[in-house]
């Protein structure tokens, strides 16, 4: 008997009931996609893991893609579980959504072909890891990577499996932002020499912090084991569930938030998505505060800034300016030809360029390896303020030349039963 994949059987279960006069029943137009829908054999199947504020909006930017059926989401929590179900359940006109609590059950289900990944930052590599084991292509937020180390391994779990991986810097898919890279890219610009990343307020790590023990709520409300995932162990605390951000264990500061978009936005306007500055120094207490350093001397500053998020590429020639108000500025103004360009920042067209590059099997714009560069940049960032001191970088190696304490920073203590 000839074996089918789910699509397969799927194509041929209508395409035999299409062309056979004798079938004893009728196939429903929406299942041919003769109505405008798409028929079940081309649809996306997906599944949703962490439905919260972000996870809860690119979970419904991709659902308003006819080509995606979501048909479960996982979260530890019990009340963000409830209402995703709420969502999928009405957009599918079913009850059928499944919930979950522990992500590995959704990826052990064969009919998903992938995942969105809105966990929190701590989580966001090791999840889609294991996803990409499971045989799924993955939607992940930004920052995409805790440590270099789970950069490296992502990176490459992606490339040895064939996984189509896009990373959540949805600004790489924005018309102005793209522009503004490639006047740097085309030499436009001149001889790029500074290129500024904005990091939407004061650079800093987070530090540490502990809460009383409190207690553990029931398991369907807050599976705390799971919210914990590869960071040390530590009582409950509620305060914890909304002030993650400011702990380092489960996140990087305003450096990873921040310049996963700002910085990886340099690296794409210098064609650097394979390699990451050499030299990383602090200079300042204000404004201008990180300089990191490219083999080829392009200069990469970090900057303290405030709202609009911004990036600006200078070179002997030239400079150009962009921002998520829509502001794009150019020197000289002819650079602009009377181009107009909208404002925000929406994910919609990055999460539409990530479907379109599933079925053919394309290389998205947000990489995994792309993603692991201008992270690595923002982890040595990090690392230099830590230290308070300059490092340099071996980007073919991916490692400090002659310094044993960085190279320790590259990785962290993942607890117990998680590994890379």
């Amino acid at each position: 008997m000839k074996k089918y994949s789910r699509r397969g059987w799927l194509r041929h279960v209508a395409g035999t009931v299409a062309v056979s006069a004798a079938a004893p029943y009728v196939v429903p137009s929406s299942v041919l996609g003769a109505d405008g829908t798409v028929s079940p054999s081309e649809r996306i199947v997906m599944g949703a893991i962490g439905i919260g504020g972000r996870g809860g909006y690119v979970m419904g930017a991709l659902m308003r893609n006819k080509d995606v059926q979501m048909t479960a989401v996982c979260d530890v929590r019990g009340d963000r579980r409830k209402s995703a179900k709420g969502r999928v359940d009405k957009q599918n006109g079913s009850s059928d959504c499944k919930t979950y609590i522990d992500f590995r059950d959704l990826l052990a289900r064969g009919d998903i072909d992938a995942v969105m990944i809105a966990t929190g930052e701590n989580w966001h590599a090791m999840a889609a890891i294991l996803a990409a084991k499971a045989g799924k292509d993955i939607y992940s937020e930004k920052p995409p990577t805790h440590t270099i180390a789970e950069g490296r391994a992502l990176a490459d779990t992606i490339k040895r499996l064939g996984t189509v991986y896009q990373c959540g810097t949805q600004r790489r898919s924005i018309t102005r932002f793209r522009y503004a890279a490639d006047l740097a890219r085309s030499g436009a610009l001149g001889e790029l020499k500074t290129l500024r990343a904005e990091g939407a307020g004061r650079i800093s790590v987070p530090g540490y912090f502990s809460a009383p023990p409190q207690p553990l709520p029931p398991r369907d409300q807050v599976a705390w084991d799971l919210w914990l995932g590869p960071a040390p162990w530590r009582p409950y605390n509620q305060k914890y569930l909304g002030k993650w951000k400011g702990h380092r264990d489960f996140q990087g500061g305003s450096i990873s938030e921040w310049g996963s978009h700002t910085v990886d936005l340099c690296q794409m306007a210098l064609d650097a998505d394979d390699t990451s500055p050499v030299e990383y120094e602090y200079i300042g207490d204000r404004g201008d505060r990180i300089r990191c350093r490219y083999a080829s001397g392009v200069e990469l500053i970090l900057i303290d800034g405030s709202w609009p998020l911004h990036v600006e590429y200078e070179g002997t020639e030239g400079s150009v300016y962009v921002d998520d108000d829509g502001n794009i500025r150019t020197k000289p103004e002819s650079l602009l030809r009377g181009r107009t360009f909208g404002k925000g920042y929406p994910a919609e067209g990055h999460v539409r360029a990530f479907l379109n590059c599933i079925k053919p099997r394309r290389t998205p714009v947000s990489n995994a390896e792309a993603t692991h560069r201008s992270m690595t940049t923002c982890h040595i960032a990090n690392m230099v303020l830590v230290l308070g001191r300059p490092l340099k970088w071996d980007p073919v190696k991916e490692e400090f030349a002659g310094d044993p304490e960085a190279n320790r920073m590259r990785s962290r203590a993942i607890r117990g039963p998680w590994h890379t």
